[in-house]
């Protein structure tokens, strides 16, 4: 996504342009485009008549906030000891072989970003792969690729509606 300094500007409107309201904006920022954009940051900074470096030192404390661009789908294995036990490491491999790339990563058509949390808190329903916030529990390999072609194939439903709308708009 493009950034539109007038989604920017509404977000700090709604929380008013004070210093205690950062966190507040750059998590409605995060939201908004998935990582926060250096133009961005520096917007909020003039707004908030903070200096940059104090924007960008809050930005980079907090691991939820990407200063990289990334994909359109987050990808997250738990590798905390519940998961750890129970197949996390040929999780993350099987999800690393599917996807191409590594943790911390996008794949090259920014569709997916790779991550690993040390924890996330559901050990019953280890090994635990979260795909954009929604927890698929006691995954297995086999369960891997179903979860993966269930996105991979949506993301191809899209681009085929697409053109099918634009092929009925040249018919017009």
């Amino acid at each position: 996504m493009i950034f539109n300094p007038k989604i920017l500007n509404n977000i700090v409107k709604k929380y008013g342009q004070t210093k205690s309201n950062l966190l507040a904006i750059l998590i409605d920022i995060q939201t908004e485009y998935k990582w926060l954009p250096p133009e961005a940051l520096k917007m909020i900074a003039e707004q908030l008549e903070l200096p940059l470096i104090d924007v960008y030192s809050v930005a980079s404390f907090y691991h939820a906030f990407s200063l990289t661009p990334r994909g359109k789908h987050i990808v997250t294995v738990c590798q905390g000891t519940a998961c750890h036990v129970r197949g996390a490491p040929i999780i993350l491999d099987r999800v690393q072989g599917k996807l191409g790339i590594k943790p911390g990563c996008t794949t090259k058509d920014d569709r997916f970003t790779l991550e690993t949390v040390n924890c996330l808190g559901a050990c019953a329903l280890a090994p635990i792969v979260v795909v954009d916030g929604q927890y698929h529990g006691q995954t297995s390999i086999k369960k891997v690729d179903t979860i993966l072609a269930q996105y991979q194939k949506a993301e191809k439903k899209v681009k085929l509606k697409k053109k099918s709308i634009s092929k009925i708009k040249k018919k017009k």
